[in-house]
This record gives structure tokens, sequence and C-alpha cells, in this order.
């Protein structure tokens, strides 16, 4: 029985572990989808930050610097979004693709011309990443089988992205309810002409929620390259951001659901893995092709049973144009 509870604790960690990507994309993605701005360029962003995350840790040795780099260039992207869809009155969906797609070139050519590896970046040392951080007080409940066992591998034991996910989703949810700027942000996704007849700028508040996006995306892209992983390798991201905007529509643009979607996608992908090589009495061993594809196909049918009941905000996906 206790070797049950410790199994599902571990599957628990794993999927915190996972998830944290998603979630930190997805809060990014909230900001600005409720600002009205269609961020399909998620996945560009996260990508980006893994690579500028990857590129400077290995440069500088320093992880911290790495994350630096990723927000930086994170924010950057999310501009270039903002240039096109904001400033220029563009598609927001063909910008937020275009931007995909540069960057998916973009990356491998630059990890190639600098570092000659295949379009990877060198593999990072210990002090070079982020490592799992010890909680001072878990030692003194190690000894208690249950608390101790929770403590041990879900509170503590995880890096620095996975608490700085565990703080974002609180402080959105805060940020988007309770402040100025955060009920600003909802009036613009619904009604921009109401906020600009008030005198408040719509561009601008547009472009502050593109920030928070980059901020968010930049931290999930070096969770990938310093964190999970001990460098960047092509086609880092693997759809994440796509999969973090399936999330955030399937938990309706709010926090709480946001989250709980996120960490069912990476429960998913844990039991993928987990899956794979197994073999089931009468049906054998499942190919892992079709294991691997397991969490986009539940994001396939949970998108096609609730996208229709997803109301988004009203005024998402059109340029809006001051009249002053």
């Amino acid at each position: 029985m206790y070797d049950a509870f410790v199994l599902v604790v571990s599957l628990l960690a794993a999927t915190i572990r996972l998830a944290t990507p998603l979630i930190l994309t997805a809060l990014g993605g909230m900001f600005c989808e409720r600002s009205g701005i269609v961020d399909i360029g998620l996945e560009g962003k996260l990508l980006g930050a893994a690579f500028a995350a990857g590129a400077a840790a290995a440069v500088t040795g320093s992880p911290y610097l790495g994350l630096a780099a990723a927000i930086i260039v994170s924010i950057a992207l999310a501009l270039v979004h903002g240039y096109a869809s904001i400033t220029h009155h563009g598609n927001q969906v063909v910008s937020g693709m275009a931007l995909n797609i540069l960057v998916a070139g973009l990356v491998t050519t630059l990890a190639i011309a600098w570092f000659n590896q295949g379009g990877n970046t060198p593999q990072l040392a210990a002090g070079e990443r982020f490592t799992a951080v010890e909680l001072p007080f878990v030692a003194t409940l190690a000894a208690i089988p249950v608390i101790g066992t929770i403590a041990r591998q879900l509170i503590s034991g995880q890096t620095l992205p996975v608490y700085l996910a565990a703080l974002a989703v609180p402080l959105a949810a805060v940020i988007l309810a309770r402040t100025r700027f955060g009920l600003r942000l909802r009036a613009v996704g619904e009604n921009p002409r109401a906020v600009d007849a008030a005198g408040i700028a719509v561009g601008r508040l547009r472009y502050q929620a593109l920030i928070c996006t980059g901020i968010l995306c930049g931290i999930a892209g070096a969770d990938l390259a310093l964190a999970q992983s001990a460098g960047f390798f092509r086609g880092m991201s693997a759809g994440r951001g796509y999969l973090a905007l399936a999330a955030l529509i399937f938990g309706k643009w709010r926090p709480a659901p946001t989250l709980l979607a996120c960490l069912f996608f990476a429960f998913a992908d844990v039991m993928q893995t987990r899956l794979q090589g197994v073999v089931l009495p009468g049906i054998g061993a499942i190919p892992v092709q079709f294991i691997q594809t397991l969490p986009y196909i539940l994001t396939v049918l949970l998108l096609a049973g609730f996208v229709g009941k997803a109301r988004p905000p009203k005024a998402i996906g059109m340029p809006y144009v001051t009249r002053r």
C-alpha cells in the first residue's frame, strides 16, 4: 500500500515538473488574450527563450544570466508581434504563425553558426543550470511516513522555475481580478472603444500585456533549457506552446481552470513516457509512436468537446484604431 502511495507521489512530482512550462506559457497567453490579442506565437516565444537561455548559460556559465536572456528575447518577440498587430493593425493569427516559423528557422541557424553542434547548444554542467532546491524544513519532516514523502518529493526538490510557476498562478489571478491594471486589461479585451472613451490608451495597455506574456514565456523557455534539460536542442518546445494555448482555451481564459488543464496535459505526457514498452494483455506492446501522440490526441478531443462552450473576450483578434 505504501509503495503504491510512493508511486502516486512520484507521478505527481513528474507531472508538476512537466507542467511548469505549460503553466507559465498559458498564463502568458492569458494576459495578451484577455487584452484582445490572439497569440498563436506562444510556441515561437517559448522556443526562442529556450535557445536564448541555453546559449547564454553556455557562454556565461550562469543559469541566472540564461534566465535573463530568455526573458529579454521573449519580450522582444512579443513586442514584434505587438508591432505587427497593434501598431500596424495586422492579422494577429498570421503574425503569430509568422513568428513561430521565423523563430524555428532562426534559432537553428544561429545555433549552427555559433556552436557548430547540429543546431544544439553545448551541454551544461550542473553549476550552469537550475538544480533541485532542497528546502530547509524538509529534513525535520523526513521521518514522518506520509507527510515526509510528500514534502520530500512534491514540495522540496523542485527547481526554481517550478516555484516561480507556483507563485505565478495566484499572482496572475490577483492581478487580473483585483488590480487596476488587471481590470483595465480585461475591459480592453471586452470593449476597447469604451476604454478609449475613458481616456485610457488601448495600444499601451495591450503592449503592457504582451510584456507580461514575454516575461512568463521567457521563464518557461529557461525551464526547458536549464532545468528539464542541460542545454538547448532543435525543436525543444515540441508543440508545448500550442498545448498551452489549448489549455488556455480549455480553462476559459481563467487562471485556476487553466492550471488544471496544464496539469492534465502534463499527466498525459508522464503516462505516455511510463507506458512505452508496456505489454497489455490481449493487445501486446503498444507502438511507441502511438503512445507519444497521446497528449496531442487528448488535446484535440478536449478542444472538440469544450471549445464551443468557451467564451473568449469579445474583442479578441480585432485590431483597434483609436479615434483620438
